[in-house]
């Protein structure tokens, strides 16, 4: 941290610099303590971030699945392009990157994920990729497509 402030000639501001030690388990990381150039760094428990309540025990599941109803919500306000005939898949594909998926995502620089938030975000994106790509088509003996 000190050799990239030289390069860059900044100067960190010991009195609002601040950090927190996030965990899954309650009883780690109880005595820590920062320091750099005899400054001293406040240890806090919990503070906001991008309009999101961070604390310590990493308790993100509620903003995880509150955000993803807020990407159903955008989805569900786009489902006819998303399902329509008349445009590229390719549009579809950026309309996701850039309406939805966003949107789904948003302050996720902060999040620990489990691997039980990581499969339902997958989930998330996987559906509305079915709502772009539609139904697959199968091709059964005797020249009759079947639907799945």
């Amino acid at each position: 941290m000190v050799g990239a402030r030289k390069e860059t000639r900044l100067e960190v501001n010991a009195d609002k610099t601040k950090y927190m030690v996030m965990s899954h388990d309650r009883n780690a990381g109880q005595s820590h303590s920062m320091e750099s150039n005899n400054s001293s760094f406040e240890r806090v428990e919990e503070f906001k971030y991008l309009g999101t309540n961070l604390t310590n025990q990493n308790f993100i599941q509620e903003k995880i699945k509150g955000r993803m109803k807020s990407g159903n919500a955008w989805c569900h306000s786009v489902k006819n392009l998303l399902s329509s005939s008349l445009l590229y898949k390719n549009l579809k594909i950026k309309i996701h990157r850039t309406i939805i998926w966003p949107v789904v995502l948003y302050g996720c620089e902060t999040w620990l994920l489990t691997l039980r938030e990581d499969c339902r975000l997958r989930v998330f994106e996987n559906r509305v990729l079915r709502r772009i790509f539609g139904p697959k088509k199968v091709k059964v003996n005797r020249g009759v497509e079947k639907t799945t």
